[in-house]
């Protein structure tokens, strides 16, 4: 069965708000109930955990436009049925016409160095980066799917051109973007009436985005990558400002990675390796926390709570030397994994006061706009996928004609030359995304994912850690409240209680109440007898669906009509 103590004397102090779903054929899991219907599909059609995968974040560029696109860049976590890890890295890169200065910075230190004049690098043709999404999509299918690729676009070009409805969700982020939208007309025809966001409920249809999908099921990944679509998308940006050409689209090549991977109290946890920092740094916290004992303190107490401040503060300190494309920078994976690195940063931790881990370097506001899918079939592939155009609807412009909303990646490095994290033509962005696959005895036994920038591997340490250590279901590991500091203010999630927020103040940290840290994680359990337990937060419009039954006995079918002489 699935690894689950026993719940703690005195009970959570939070209510679920969402019933987790049980399947023994395949779970779905992503951020909107049409993309988790998507995958199914393919389950029911005869595919696989990575056809399902596919389909649903095809949909998701339908129904979540604001988070992912096929002009984006992401990560595709893949566990296949014979125990093999991969991690497909379709993030996106520097285009070869970008350079160190290519922006003006409006400062040189100071919570504005990394703006720019005229917002170019944040919004805008000048801030889109060279797209990986749709190549990774489409070469993940190829490799390990079963079924053809226009099955796996059908249920987006099907929502996309009959439309759908507009979740609250999505109407607050139009909402949120409005001005930058109603100044780009595409934009604004498609998510603007009357000058104000589509309203929750409004119908929303994507009859050009549709036909690009259309030509997309036909082509393949070509269609961007060198033909039509591409040529039309990269001589309207460049039109208008932008860096990217065609042969930024032509020569792009995904990486094949190997995963991070370590140990937790019998455990072991794989995740993303850099230019993802995620993997890095949720094994190091953990690594550190597997001195103390969490569980025995009690979930949300202020003494449990201080712990994970403190390893939080440890982990964004040192995430500079761990978040940069591997290509252009020597990371030191093997020192920050390593147990006894974790033992020298645990030994400083002091558990009567909190202590200033404070980073060395400003690292560039890496969005919270982004989606994730996790999907597992009966035969044991499994999918943890991260994916985004980075800011709530990227560059905040559509390519006329395709439906197309680029990403502004390039607001994810240092606009001053001479950095870490400085602009360099093909260097790839640097990411917080932590999609995790994790095993006890060699056996799945859990999955999970969310978006959130920063604090992306900091919700993903606390999910485990409620799994691990605190005996929480699924259901509640994902929805429990959470917290965040990377060595400032610490921010608490709203539902943690009191009592545990006051022992924090009496240790010296400085709060700051906010209404949610990260995004909307999702997730899979699995028991031995082959039952999948799937389970979203309250933070995205996650919907897990489980497919249970299956085919018919061999040898029956219907019982003939008894023949008559």
């Amino acid at each position: 069965m699935v690894d689950r103590r026993q719940h703690q004397a005195s009970p959570l102090p939070f209510e679920c708000e969402k019933q987790p779903a049980l399947g023994t054929q395949a779970m779905i899991v992503t951020n909107h109930p049409l993309a988790s219907a998507a995958g199914a599909e393919m389950i029911a059609a005869g595919g696989n955990a990575i056809d399902a995968a596919i389909a649903a974040l095809f949909t998701l560029s339908v129904v979540e436009p604001m988070m992912v696109g096929i002009f984006g860049g992401g990560l595709a976590h893949v566990r296949l049925a014979d125990g093999r890890h991969r991690v497909l890295d379709g993030l996106s890169c520097a285009p070869a016409a970008a350079a160190p200065d290519c922006y003006r910075p409006l400062a040189d230190a100071g919570p504005s160095s990394l703006d720019t004049e005229g917002r170019e690098n944040a919004v805008g043709p000048k801030s889109v980066a060279v797209p990986g999404n749709l190549l990774g999509w489409t070469e993940l299918a190829r490799r390990h799917g079963r079924l053809p690729l226009a099955d796996l676009v059908e249920p987006a070009i099907r929502h996309a051109r009959r439309g759908f409805r507009v979740t609250g969700y999505l109407s607050r982020c139009i909402d949120e973007c409005l001005a930058d939208l109603v100044a780009d007309p595409e934009m604004s025809r498609h998510f603007v009436r009357d000058g104000r966001a589509l309203a929750a409920g409004d119908r929303l249809v994507m009859a050009d985005y549709a036909e690009t999908l259309g030509t997309i099921a036909k082509e393949g990944a070509a269609a961007l990558h060198g033909g039509g679509l591409g040529r039309h998308a990269v001589d309207w940006l460049a039109s208008h400002g932008g860096l990217i050409g065609n042969e930024d689209l032509v020569r792009y090549r995904l990486v094949d990675r190997e995963p991070v991977s370590g140990s937790y109290r019998g455990h072991e946890i794989y995740g993303p390796p850099p230019p993802s920092a995620g993997g890095v740094h949720v094994l190091q916290m953990l690594n550190i926390l597997e001195g103390f004992d969490p569980g025995r303190l009690g979930f949300a107490s202020g003494e449990s709570m201080h712990l994970l401040a403190e390893v939080l503060k440890i982990a964004f300190a040192d995430r500079a030397a761990a978040t940069a494309d591997p290509a252009f920078v020597d990371v030191p994976v093997e020192r920050l994994l390593s147990k006894e690195y974790a033992a020298q940063r645990r030994a400083a931790i002091d558990l009567r006061r909190a202590r200033d881990w404070s980073p060395g370097v400003t690292l560039p506001p890496e969005s919270a706009n982004t989606t994730h899918v996790s999907v597992a079939d009966r035969d044991g592939n499994i999918v943890s996928s991260t994916q985004t155009i980075n800011s709530l609807f990227g560059a905040r412009i559509m390519i006329p004609g395709t439906g197309i909303i680029p990403n502004n990646y390039m607001y994810l490095f240092d606009p001053r030359p001479g950095k870490a994290l400085s602009i360099a033509p093909g260097k790839r962005v640097t990411t917080s995304m932590a999609p995790t696959i994790v095993l006890r005895d060699g056996k799945p036994r859990y999955v999970l994912g969310l978006p959130g920038g920063l604090r992306i591997f900091g919700s993903a340490m606390q999910a485990l850690v409620n799994l691990i250590d605190h005996g929480m279901s699924l259901q509640q590991a994902v929805e429990a409240p959470r917290l965040w500091t990377q060595g400032e203010q610490l921010e608490v999630e709203e539902g943690l209680p009191e009592a545990g927020l006051a022992g924090l103040r009496a240790l010296g940290h400085s709060l700051l109440p906010v209404p949610h840290v990260g995004g909307g994680m999702n997730g899979i359990a699995f028991d031995d007898d082959g039952t999948m337990t799937g389970a979203a937060c309250w933070r995205a419009d996650g919907t897990p669906i489980g497919i249970g039954g299956g085919m018919a006995r061999a040898n029956v079918r219907f019982w003939p009509e008894v023949a008559r002489a």
